[in-house]
């Protein structure tokens, strides 16, 4: 990434401290994801330029804390001091406007940009996000203590099922979750041949835009809204 140029970067798990001190040598910002508020203070102690604080209904890894998006954002907002970016559920422009009324300095998304025309994925999976709805995600590794929301699917299904029945180990899911099988599945247009994270804001996506469609249309709506019905209701 340093050779590359590239000048922001988003670090996830346990104490950063090592990449945040490399990329800071090298002129990069720091992102950091984090489930927790105490997460993020602590992030944000080691020199993380900014926090990406990631609510319950996100796709893939939402923590052991369970705490949701309407929660977890103005909880952070009230103790973090660097500039911070919601994550989780937000894939237009009311999420927007909710987000900044929270406390939070914009959005980040990561679901509703796999469904778009630009996204380097199979069509099929592009329609399954569409069709899908909010109820449409599995959370799997609970057992073991590292949850993962994922698209529901058969796989995601057997998954659940195998950790339902108690004691289940890694490796006993390890066939249905590889990355090898995951990749297949994605490369053949399989939705059911494997897992791949998928938010619950599937149940607010309904097109394929263009990256430049979303996002001029989710700041088009945001100003709607901010000008439009806030507006009114403050008369």
């Amino acid at each position: 990434m340093i050779e590359g140029g590239i000048k922001i970067v988003e670090t996830a798990g346990y104490k950063p401290q090592e990449h945040i001190d490399h990329f800071k040598q090298h002129g990069i910002k720091v992102i950091h994801k984090c489930t927790a508020v105490r997460h993020a203070l602590s992030a944000e102690r080691m020199g993380a330029d900014a926090i990406s604080i990631d609510g319950f209904e996100c796709a893939g890894h939402p923590g052991e804390d369970d705490i949701p998006g309407l929660i977890l954002i103005p909880a952070a907002a009230r103790k973090v001091s660097v500039p911070m970016l919601a994550s989780g559920g937000f894939a237009d422009g009311a999420g927007l406007v909710a987000a900044l009324a929270l406390g939070a300095d914009g959005v980040n998304m990561g679901t509703r940009f796999c469904v778009t025309q630009e996204a380097p994925i199979d069509e099929a999976f592009k329609r399954q996000m569409v069709e899908n709805d909010e109820r449409m995600t599995n959370l799997i590794f609970r057992t073991l203590h590292n949850t993962a929301r994922v698209m529901k699917n058969a796989v995601s299904d057997e998954v659940v099922e195998i950790e339902r029945k108690g004691g289940a180990k890694f490796e006993d899911v390890q066939h249905l979750v590889a990355g090898v099988r995951g990749r297949k599945a994605m490369a053949d247009g399989d939705t059911d041949g494997g897992i791949w994270s998928a938010g619950m804001v599937q149940g607010l996506i309904n097109d394929i835009p263009t990256v430049k469609e979303l996002i001029d249309g989710i700041v088009s709506d945001a100003e709607s809204i901010i000008h439009g019905r806030l507006d009114r209701m403050t008369v």
